[in-house]
């Protein structure tokens, strides 16, 4: 499977609402197929589709640890119908903000409504760090990053430090 360029912050692409899709084809498993590879190689516990560049609303996960088998879940037009008033707290990093932590606090529970891979409706209620993940990604969907929950301060020195990290990636060597 190709694997896909992440897209780093601040590309204004992150901030974009992402869209619903219509239906589920195989052009579109392929797509999650390598965001998939994507996630797994970069490495990750979740990915959004506009994180490589796709303003649809598409979202793949899997929080399986390296010693488990993998347990892939596929989220197409996801949409959270519930969220718990106990919060938890995890820190949280970003395969788009590279490098980067922070502890977030978020609903302990979420259930969801989505499509999933075979074009079927589905639901789901989470909890812990699957919720976490949850509505980190569903986050992405509406052009929000986890970096938006912290003080101006800390997520202005964060976004100072990845525009400074990309400059860098951009210097020719010779």
């Amino acid at each position: 499977m190709i694997k896909r360029e992440i897209v780093i912050e601040p590309d204004p692409i992150l901030r974009e609402k992402s869209q619903p899709l219509e239906n589920v084809d195989d052009k579109l498993r392929k797509l999650m197929d390598e965001m998939l590879t994507t996630m797994y190689e970069a490495p990750g516990i979740g990915l959004a589709a506009v994180q490589i560049g796709i303003l649809k609303q598409i979202i793949v996960i899997d929080i399986s640890k390296e010693s488990e088998k993998k347990n892939p879940l596929f989220l197409i037009n996801p949409i959270i119908t519930f969220k718990s008033k106990n919060t938890s707290i995890h820190e949280e990093g970003c395969l788009s903000l590279p490098g980067h932590f922070a502890k977030i606090e978020r609903p302990a529970e979420c259930h969801l409504d989505y499509i999933d891979y075979y074009g079927k409706k589905k639901n789901l209620k989470a909890e812990g760090i699957l919720a976490t993940c949850v509505q980190h990604e569903v986050d992405h969907l509406n052009g929000v990053l986890f970096v938006d929950y912290l003080s101006k301060l800390k997520k202005d020195m964060i976004i100072k430090k990845l525009i400074k990290q990309k400059k860098d990636t951009n210097k020719i060597i010779l």
